[in-house]
């Protein structure tokens, strides 16, 4: 039954939130915002650091990258195997918190050392996948898949709202507070969010619907149990899972080759490096602009009417046609309406779509499994692609090349999402019979 409030109405109507929802969206909005804010303000200085590192290098950064992913998928399966669900964030996200302090002490000790600045650029590479991974495993874990649908993308307005808010902050403070203070106020920010993720594990205590009780599987207080490599398990146990890891593992692909060219013509078109990080924010603020827009008042909608198929496809193929524009024109004006649209597209539909996926799992899944393709699976993808891109950038007599190949992955992303959203929509009604 619709509120009788005026403003309750105008709310559901804007919006697509119910009164009784409004905490939650709360929560994960200032939790999402929090995070993001914090990963955003010290994003510009990794992407300087790393062309400074040199463009023809980038592929031992991402393989360095995977390395450290891989030492760090046991240790986060070791504590979300031993501490109840509503624990298992708090606890990573303090980690992360000593290890903020820590480089700030080093940005101190050691101000101007390559490698610390090369650490640094491969923990912050981990740690955005890890963390964002869990504040999202908390989403899937509090929400089911009919609330997914319309509050996913909203909540996710706040990583965008962060993700504008981050590069400003950082462009204003970084010369009062230097780098070390900054490092010290994403410390704080994370330390936030993980506030705010307890809050919305409180609103599901206090909202136990039995719809809610049967998707969560119950037992919040309890251990998850298992050993630390489960979620590898339970990822190839699962044909639904192994789409999505491949799923995952083109997005990846989609992005390095990207990644890789934006490097190239940034160092190309814009010499200086006090002009490649103001280059980088302008992009990430047009990025997240355009994103929360989306978010905010289309991609639930979307979702609702049309599936969440609609959301893992449609970019693909936008992609696909940026892709063999730049074979065609490969340059800087068009590389940067084809990245905008990527990730624009990428954290307004395909991220909230892709997490909408793991409603419909146990709550192990939403955890190990899914950390486990977030990042693994995930920066596998990066640091393969990496080194495929270099070998075809090698290829000098053919530049279109990687472009062209880069639009064939992106054709099989759209197959695969499209598949996905029909498998999601049968989990849903109950008609794979819980397989």
């Amino acid at each position: 039954m619709a509120p009788a409030h005026p403003v309750s109405r105008l709310v559901v109507r804007l919006f697509n939130v119910r009164p009784v929802e409004a905490p939650a969206v709360v929560a994960g909005l200032l939790m999402f915002f929090s995070l993001f804010t914090g990963y955003f303000m010290l994003r510009p200085v990794r992407e300087t650091m790393g062309v400074a590192g040199g463009v023809d290098n980038l592929q031992w950064l991402f393989t360095a990258t995977f390395v450290a992913t891989l030492v760090a998928l046991p240790a986060f399966g070791w504590v979300a195997s031993r501490v109840s669900r509503r624990h298992i964030l708090p606890w990573v996200y303090g980690f992360f918190v000593t290890n903020l302090l820590g480089f700030a002490a080093a940005m101190v000790w050691l101000p101007g050392d390559v490698w610390a600045g090369r650490v640094f650029y491969v923990w912050l590479s981990v740690f955005n996948l890890l963390a964002i991974s869990l504040a999202w495993s908390v989403l899937a874990d509090v929400f089911v898949s009919a609330e997914a649908k319309r509050l996913f993308a909203l909540i996710a307005g706040g990583a965008s709202l962060g993700g504008l808010t981050g590069p400003v902050l950082g462009t204003v403070l970084v010369a009062p507070i230097g780098h070390a203070g900054l490092l010290l106020l994403a410390a704080g920010l994370l330390a936030a969010s993980a506030v705010a993720a307890g809050w919305l594990h409180r609103w599901r205590d206090r909202h136990r619907e039995p719809d809610r009780e049967r998707a969560g599987d119950g037992h919040r207080e309890r251990a998850l149990g298992g050993n630390p490599l489960a979620g590898i398990g339970e990822v190839f146990g699962s044909p639904y899972l192994i789409a999505i890891a491949v799923f995952v593992l083109l997005l990846a692909s989609v992005s390095t080759f990207l990644y890789f060219e934006q490097a190239r013509l940034v160092a190309e078109t814009f010499p200086d490096r006090t002009r490649q990080t103001q280059v980088f924010g302008l992009i990430d603020t047009v990025v997240q602009a355009l994103a929360i827009l989306t978010q905010v008042f289309l991609t639930g909608r979307i979702a609702q009417r049309l599936g969440v198929g609609v959301l893992l496809t449609a970019v693909p193929l936008v992609i696909t046609a940026g892709f063999l524009w730049l074979a065609l024109a490969p340059t800087f004006a068009v590389f940067v309406v084809v990245m905008i649209a990527r990730r624009a597209g990428e954290y307004a539909l395909v991220r909230p779509g892709r997490e909408m996926l793991y409603t419909v799992v146990p709550a192990e899944q939403k955890y190990k499994a899914k950390n486990a393709i977030d990042t693994v699976v995930y920066r596998g993808g990066d640091a393969l692609s990496g080194w495929v891109k270099s070998g075809l950038d090698l290829m000098a007599s053919v530049p279109a090349l990687p472009m062209v190949i880069g639009a064939g992955i992106a054709v099989a992303w759209a197959g695969v999402g499209a598949g996905l959203g029909r498998a999601q929509k049968r989990k849903e009604t109950g008609a794979d019979g819980g397989r």
